[in-house]
């Protein structure tokens, strides 16, 4: 099995204005994050792969994976450790083919039934949520709470990552419902000092492990 972080942050620059993607990339991992992922739906191709770059440079110092969401190409083009899809994007069957063996892929969906197809078609781990309300998301679903993770965390054969409204309050009892790890947008990137709130997380995570 593939060595799948406990902390994800996700940056984000619309939340935020004061830090760059690589900025809080640098600052997360200062502050303890073993995965960084980046996420932007918005600009060109080549802005995209600019900014991707930047944050791969960032975290190939660091020896941390750079997961891209949504865009495969994107991951290629970097040399990002793996990528994550949603259910809307493409099919981990064809981002096997397209990625390196060795490639992390991580997937979201909105059922049970389309997430465990995401680990039968060789996802290595889910991403399940939101688990709280969230305004990280504006397209984000219903909270689904603890009781439903513990039964995510039950049924899949890979780990799982939850997120959604996750803070440094809530940490902890998420990882006691069985969720492998965390991945957070706000509760870092909103923050004034992400380094100071990424070890604060990963202070409650170590602690419920």
């Amino acid at each position: 099995m593939k060595n799948i972080g406990v902390l994800h942050v996700i940056t984000d620059t619309t939340l935020q204005s004061q830090f760059t993607h690589a900025e809080l990339a640098e600052l997360a991992i200062e502050g303890g994050a073993d995965t960084v992922q980046f996420r932007q739906k918005h600009g060109t191709t080549r802005e995209l792969v600019a900014i991707a770059q930047q944050m791969q440079t960032v975290c190939t110092r660091h020896s941390v994976p750079l997961i891209v969401n949504d865009r495969a190409d994107i991951a290629l083009a970097v040399g990002a450790t793996g990528t994550h899809f949603g259910q809307d994007d493409m099919p981990v069957s064809i981002g096997r083919r397209i990625l390196p063996t060795e490639a992390i892929i991580g997937a979201s969906a909105r059922t049970e039934e389309k997430i465990l197809e995401a680990i039968t078609e060789g996802a290595d781990y889910i991403g399940f949520g939101p688990i709280y309300g969230t305004f990280s998301k504006p397209d984000a679903e219903a909270a689904k709470g603890l009781e439903r993770l513990r039964r995510m965390c039950d049924i899949a054969a890979c780990p799982v990552i939850a997120i959604g409204g996750i803070s440094v309050e809530t940490a902890g009892e998420v990882i006691q419902a069985g969720a492998h790890g965390i991945a957070v947008i706000s509760a870092v990137c909103a923050h004034s000092e992400p380094n100071i709130a990424t070890q604060a997380l990963l202070n409650e995570i170590q602690g419920a492990k």
